[in-house]
C-alpha cells in the first residue's frame, strides 16, 4: 500500500536535502529566478526517491499508463523510479545537436499511453518536446508528473499531477533586477550542457 505524501512533508523533504537554493539561477527554460530547486539532491537517497516515485505513481494510476517516458537528465531518476512503482517500462529522450530525441533503441509502441515525468517544470519547454516525441511515434501521452510545478503557463497541452506547487518568480533576463544588479548568474539545469 502506498503512502501519499502531502505538500507539506514533500516540502519539508527538500528542505532537509538541502535542495531549495537561493541566489540568481538561469533556469532551464532560459528565464532567470532568485530560487532554485536542485531536486537531484533529493533523488540521491533511494528511499525518499521511491517515496516520492509511489507518490507520483498513485496520483496518475487511472489513467492506465503503459510506458513512462522523461526527458534527460532530470527525469531520469525519478522516471525510472515512477515506471518501477507502476510496473511499466521507461524510456528517455536526450539531446542530440540541440534536439531532443528517443536514442538507444528506445521507441514508443503505437498506441502506448504514456506517462511523462520530469524533476521540476517551470514552462514545460522539455515535457512538451517529449510530448511531441511521444506522438509522433504513435502513442498517446495521458498525463505529466513531476516532483515540482513551478507555476505559470505551461507548453504543453496534458494534464499536469505535481507533487508540490511551489510558485517561485522567474524573469526574462532583460527584466531580471538581478542581472541589473549585478548579481553573478548560475546556471545549474541540464539543458546548456
Amino acid at each position: 500500500m502506498t503512502q501519499a505524501m502531502s505538500e507539506a512533508e514533500v516540502l519539508e523533504a527538500l528542505k532537509r536535502a538541502d535542495a531549495v537554493l537561493s541566489g540568481h539561477f538561469q533556469l532551464t527554460s532560459g528565464r532567470h529566478s532568485d530560487t532554485y530547486v536542485q531536486c537531484a539532491r533529493v533523488l540521491e537517497a533511494p528511499a525518499l526517491t521511491t517515496r516520492l516515485a509511489r507518490a507520483m505513481a498513485e496520483r496518475v494510476s487511472a489513467n492506465g499508463v503503459d510506458l513512462v517516458a522523461a526527458p534527460a537528465v532530470g527525469g531520469i531518476i525519478i522516471g525510472f523510479a515512477v515506471a518501477q512503482a507502476l510496473g511499466v517500462k521507461f524510456i528517455f529522450s536526450e539531446r542530440e545537436q540541440g534536439v531532443m530525441r528517443f536514442r538507444r533503441g528506445f521507441t514508443v509502441p503505437a498506441g502506448a499511453r504514456v506517462l511523462v515525468v520530469e524533476d521540476v517544470v517551470t514552462t514545460g519547454g522539455s515535457v512538451a518536446e517529449v510530448i511531441a516525441l511521444v506522438r509522433e511515434a504513435g502513442g498517446e501521452p495521458v498525463a505529466v508528473t513531476s516532483i515540482i510545478d513551478r507555476g505559470g503557463p505551461k507548453a504543453f497541452d496534458v494534464p499536469l499531477h505535481p507533487l508540490l506547487r511551489l510558485e517561485v518568480d522567474s524573469w526574462e533576463p532583460d527584466s531580471c533586477a538581478l542581472c541589473a544588479s549585478g548579481v553573478p548568474l548560475y546556471s545549474p539545469g541540464s539543458r546548456r550542457l
